[in-house]
């Protein structure tokens, strides 16, 4: 089977690395003419580290990477809004805070080692399924790139081809986002904490430790500003002094990093899509990723989800083998049975996310009076907690105690390393 995956990111490179390893000819398609990622550092949770562990280099971004072991939030009267920490749901749990680059580095280099060959700067704009059930892809140019079995798309949250998908319900752009930098922290000050502080609804600051770019590398942390999306060149053409003196007044916590910054230029803007899709398939085109299912990340959980639709695509397709050549109706059940696995996982995290944006970033200042007041003590309630602890390493399917997949991280369904 030929497959066609477009973009160069986490979702994009692991599907090679899995579609490639059971045999099919795959052909990766960048638009960036430099292969380089976009993004400050992430935070792998055990089910992203269990995909990476079976694409075998789980151990190179452990060496990368360093441990996350607790979550802690405060406001800015020192009143404890979010404290969760993973040994209480399991001993060996951790979170990895990683540089991107790092992550990207690492996946990149294993597509090379194994011969999948990367066009660079080649944007993919169009694809027709034609009369034999495959697709046909077209540059800016209108010329055509290949015929292929199978397209999967992994080009983002601002994707060029989900436009041409008839199951897209949303696609928007929320009001608030981030500027952000990556600072060394040879000493690590930040320690093995992803620490956050608010001021009501309308500012925070967070520190993300995030690993090392390469192994010789100083140890790094990525730092987010929240600011309304619409204020991103104000806040640059203020100047260095207000954006340190904003900051500033939030927390003190900051001025290791803040030393570091030379110019505004140094800060830059991520905003945040909040995407849905009623189906991530038609025929044989996929969407998988931030191009199917782009969200705020305040459940941190992007990066995973892209790494869980690629192991779930690799499983769909499993029956496929790379000498037959599947009928169009083969390749659309298989790529349905994929949609249907990952549904109930994706959207539990869609409709969370959507609904604690506005508690934490949002005009609407007086949602932070029930969020301080209510949030701390949660985390200390049992069930509450291992509900808050089950959403953060990714393995919810549903609002409900039970609604769980805790095969995601490779455990028994019905696992006793579950603490309760």
């Amino acid at each position: 089977m030929h497959v066609a995956i477009v973009g160069c990111g986490t979702a994009g490179q692991a599907a090679s690395l899995f579609l490639h390893r059971a045999g099919h000819r795959v052909t990766l398609f960048e638009r960036s003419s430099t292969l380089a990622p976009v993004g400050a550092g992430l935070l792998l949770q055990p089910t992203g580290m269990q995909v990476l562990d079976q694409l075998g280099v789980g151990d190179r971004i452990r060496h990368l990477a360093t441990p996350v072991e607790r979550l802690l939030g405060i406001n800015d009267a020192g009143r404890t809004v979010l404290d969760v920490r993973y040994a209480d749901l399991a001993a060996d749990l951790v979170g990895m805070g990683v540089h991107r680059g790092g992550l990207f580095a690492t996946l990149l280099g294993e597509t090379e080692r194994v011969g999948i060959g990367v066009l660079s700067g080649v944007s993919v704009v169009r694809y027709v399924v034609d009369t034999s059930g495959r697709v046909e892809l077209f540059d800016v140019r209108d010329v055509s790139l290949g015929t292929f079995d199978l397209l999967v798309v992994a080009d983002g949250a601002k994707s060029l081809l989900r436009g041409q998908s008839k199951h897209v319900t949303r696609a928007s752009l929320y009001p608030y986002g981030a500027l952000w930098f990556v600072a060394d922290d040879p000493g690590l000050a930040y320690g093995r904490t992803l620490s956050q502080v608010y001021r009501d609804t309308r500012g925070m600051i967070g520190f993300l430790p995030s690993g090392r770019v390469a192994p010789h590398e100083h140890p790094t942390v990525s730092v987010f500003w929240s600011v309304r999306r619409d204020q991103f060149d104000a806040v640059q053409a203020a100047g260095l002094d207000a954006f340190k003196a904003s900051v500033r007044s939030l927390t003190d916590r900051a001025d290791p990093v803040l030393a570091q910054l030379s110019s505004t230029d140094q800060l830059i803007g991520a905003a945040y899509m909040d995407v849905v899709m009623s189906r991530t398939c038609d025929g044989p085109v996929i969407f998988i990723g931030d191009a199917a299912h782009a969200m705020s990340p305040q459940l941190g959980q992007g990066v995973n989800l892209a790494l869980l639709d690629a192991h779930a695509l690799a499983r769909s397709v499993a029956d496929i083998s790379p000498d037959d050549h599947p009928t169009p109706t083969r390749i659309a059940e298989s790529l349905i049975r994929c949609d249907r696995i990952r549904r109930a996982n994706v959207r539990y995290y869609q409709l969370a996310s959507r609904w604690l944006t506005p508690v934490f970033q949002s005009r609407w200042s007086l949602l932070s009076l029930p969020r301080d007041a209510c949030m701390g003590p949660m985390c200390r309630v049992g069930l509450l907690r291992r509900i808050m602890l089950e959403s953060l390493v990714g393995i919810k399917t549903g609002a409900m105690p039970w609604s769980r997949d805790l095969g995601l991280m490779g455990w028994p369904r019905h696992s006793s390393a579950l603490s309760h």
